[in-house]
């Protein structure tokens, strides 16, 4: 394969019971602040006149190869304004620096975060 070729991808999939979510996330490549840009209208919209909402999230970021700093100031953003709603975040990855990002994450969201190299594992945490 190509060393030059940059690979990127971000899909999204929301689902709603009354005022739970599960939001799950695939990356590939690095995150990006046209990412956010995709990703915040999105989780803005589903939680948008719902009380006391609680998310669940599953990140597979095995393809992840990082965050440029804006999308990393996106992402403190989204933490500050969501951190209470979000109950639970898996990661899947295979990374040692993906567990350090798995911590820091946790400064900013109220519930749990948890890394992961399984995803069945990570899919059971989550609904457990």
């Amino acid at each position: 394969m190509n060393e030059h070729i940059k690979r990127h991808g971000l899909s999204i999939g929301i689902e709603r019971i009354n005022n739970h979510f599960f939001l799950s996330l695939r990356v590939s490549g690095k995150l990006t602040h046209e990412d956010y840009g995709t990703i915040t209208p999105m989780i803005e919209s589903a939680l948008e006149g719902v009380k006391e909402a609680k998310i669940k999230v599953f990140l597979d970021a095995s393809e992840l190869e990082g965050w440029e700093v804006r999308a990393a100031w996106d992402d403190f953003k989204l933490g500050i304004k969501h951190g209470k709603e979000f109950e639970k975040i898996a990661i899947l990855g295979n990374k040692k620096w993906q567990e350090l990002a798995t911590k820091i994450s946790s400064w900013f969201i109220s519930g749990e975060s948890k890394y992961f190299e399984d995803e069945k594992e990570a899919l059971n945490w989550l609904e457990g």
